[in-house]
């Protein structure tokens, strides 16, 4: 029997994750304009929307850090039979 990932619970906690990180860094949903991302695009992240590992890297890079601190954590419980 193989297991699966709930890729939906995965990126519903990264969308939550990186709200919490821009809320951090006093940015608005507008704000990630000037960081390239269209204000759709955005909502849809935090929204927990599937991600590209290219986005993944591009919200890594505007929030200077890494993907294994950005993602750590976020897989726990979501394998399933």
């Amino acid at each position: 029997m193989s297991k699966f990932a709930n890729q939906q619970r995965f990126f519903h906690r990264l969308g939550t994750r990186v709200r919490t990180l821009r809320k951090k860094h006093g940015y608005s949903q507008e704000d990630m304009i000037s960081h390239g991302f269209s204000a759709r695009h955005w909502q849809q992240i935090e929204a927990g929307r599937s991600i590209t590992v290219s986005t993944l890297l591009r919200i890594c890079a505007v929030f200077e850090t890494s993907v294994e601190r950005l993602v750590r954590g976020l897989d726990r419980g979501i394998y399933e039979d």
